[in-house]
């Protein structure tokens, strides 16, 4: 039976209380973790926060309950964490209206007055940090270490667009006509519908909606049914902050309601933009949506991030960035590399250090527990996609280097795997796993590596190692990616433009650009002069 927690005074409604010592029942089917572990996990979320961990639909600056709710589950154990309102079309539909009505008002204040909201609502998630980073980690299942580190990202956002609201320009044309002059304003779009994913629940709701208020814009949000408490504590910390009701509104929801709520969302006459994250399969019909009534769209979607290694590499440098690009969020990031290209030059010096790397380095466990660095995969369905694609790669002749299974800690976690002798017609090659897995191709040329990275729909993020300037050029420029890493892998900055090209999405967020995607451009042409 999978361990159980108290959460200290906690009264939050609907969430389900344990008394003290007792257990949590988990789902059907989940394994035990050994006796050591329910110690450690036992005294890990006892301390989430009663004022943050909320249950309820927020929508017009008021708590709703749904007439139904469904369970959010904690990854690690299996054990449920709590029931929220599982909101429907009518919910969702009357927080469109909650939204608009707002919309009308907001527009109106100075921006001075909207980057200084924003900006308290900075100060609230950096003074609860611990406790926000403590929520990420018993919904999503990621290491406290990388929690803490989301919420400070989170934060960022919203500090850098209340400093990008009064930086909303426009400008004055000098016409080849006389007496005439023409202006160019921005305005905001009206309401927002922000979708977000269960692999960030912190971070993909403040960059969409930083950009969004700060622009003038209200949203609406509904959060990933797996990770619905982030979404809702921002709600919380947002209406301390006196962000105004209906300016932000959570619409959360079960997996069985998702696809007919996001329908609403986005195709409710009273939406004007759709900002969402998540699937390239989800992103095409959400357009379909938007389509309908020409709505405005950004997109981040699927990713298969090439990570090149050449013969010119500093190889212990890319066994670093390899490390930190593939397994963090134990490989459940949009911009984890996915597939590892190395010279034949410096393949078996590579996939040797790399394989000593991660077994010095990696370490699996409870994300609550000292240490750990590879926490669980988000669910059943995750667990078996890395098998499917282990399976398919080593009947096709790869060879495991490491790992290759399920880990013994507990049913939702993964061995960390490395592959070699992978080839392009394996599932992992072609395919994003979104797991701990890491499928190592060798190449002979750099004009084949390129080809390699680039027989993809997708292109979101890419990282490659050289030491030979001119290569590095030619390479950062032709790869077919929004974002590439060159000796580096982490890339993400609120103060960048993150996003992709071909079938990775559309727009970009966060950085100066990210509040454009909130605006409408305005030509005003003024005669009579």
């Amino acid at each position: 039976m999978a361990t159980c927690f108290r959460l200290r005074s906690c009264g939050a409604s609907g969430l389900a209380l344990a008394p003290l010592g007792c257990r949590l029942r988990p789902r059907a089917g989940c394994s035990a973790p050994g006796r050591a572990q329910l110690r450690s996990y036992a005294g890990g979320p006892a301390g989430l926060s009663a004022a943050l961990l909320r249950t309820d639909s927020f929508v017009g600056g008021r708590w709703l309950p749904a007439a139904a709710a469904f369970p959010v589950y904690d990854p690690a154990s299996g054990a449920t964490l709590g029931m929220v309102a599982d909101c429907g079309v009518p919910e969702a539909r009357a927080a469109v209206r909650a939204a608009h009505e707002a919309f009308c008002s907001w527009r109106g204040v100075s921006v001075k007055e909207r980057s200084s909201l924003l900006r308290k609502w900075y100060d609230l998630m950096i003074q609860n940090k611990d406790d926000l980073a403590k929520l990420i980690t018993a919904e999503s299942g990621k290491p406290l270490k990388e929690a803490q580190a989301e919420v400070l990202y989170s934060a960022l956002f919203l500090e850098w667009f209340s400093e990008e609201a009064r930086r909303i320009y426009g400008d004055i044309i000098h016409t080849s006509a006389k007496g005439k002059r023409a202006l160019v304003l921005k305005q905001p779009l009206g309401v927002a519908a922000v979708i977000t994913p269960w692999n960030f629940p912190s971070a993909m709701i403040t960059r969409k909606v930083g950009a969004a208020l700060a622009a003038g814009c209200t949203v609406v949000v509904k959060p990933a049914e797996d990770t619905p408490f982030s979404a809702l504590a921002l709600a919380q910390l947002a209406n301390q902050a006196g962000i105004p009701p209906g300016v932000y509104n959570v619409v959360p929801c079960s997996r069985s309601k998702a696809k007919e709520v996001g329908e609403a969302l986005c195709t409710d006459p009273l939406v004007s933009k759709i900002s969402f994250t998540g699937s390239t399969a989800t992103g095409k019909i959400l357009l379909h949506y938007a389509a309908n009534s020409v709505k405005r769209v950004s997109m981040e979607l699927g990713g298969l991030a090439p990570f090149i290694v050449f013969d010119s590499a500093n190889v212990d440098q890319a066994v670093e960035g390899a490390l930190a690009s593939k397994f963090r969020n134990a490989g459940q990031t949009c911009v984890c590399s996915n597939r590892f290209l190395v010279q034949r030059g410096i393949h078996d010096a590579f996939v040797s250090k790399f394989a000593e790397a991660m077994k010095k380095s990696l370490r699996v466990g409870n994300g609550f527990e000292e240490g750990t660095t590879q926490g669980p995969l988000i669910n059943e369905k995750a667990v078996e996609k890395v098998e499917k694609h282990v399976s398919d790669a080593v009947s096709k002749g790869a060879t495991v280097v490491m790992g290759g299974k399920r880990h013994q800690y507990g049913r939702n976690f993964f061995e960390p795997t490395l592959l070699s002798n992978v080839t392009q017609d394996m599932l992992c090659s072609h395919q994003e796993t979104f797991g701990p897995l890491a499928p190592v191709i060798k190449f002979d040329t750099e004009e084949e590596a390129i080809a390699i990275a680039n027989a993809t729909e997708v292109g979101l993020a890419g990282y490659f190692y050289s030491q030979d300037p001119a290569q590095i050029w030619r390479v950062a420029e032709q790869l077919e990616v929004g974002m590439v890493g060159v000796n580096e892998g982490l890339i993400s900055s609120v103060e960048c433009p993150f996003g992709g090209v071909k079938q990775s999405g559309l727009g970009r967020e966060g950085s100066k650009y990210g509040i454009d995607e909130y605006l409408e451009v305005k030509y005003v042409c003024y005669g009579g002069l």
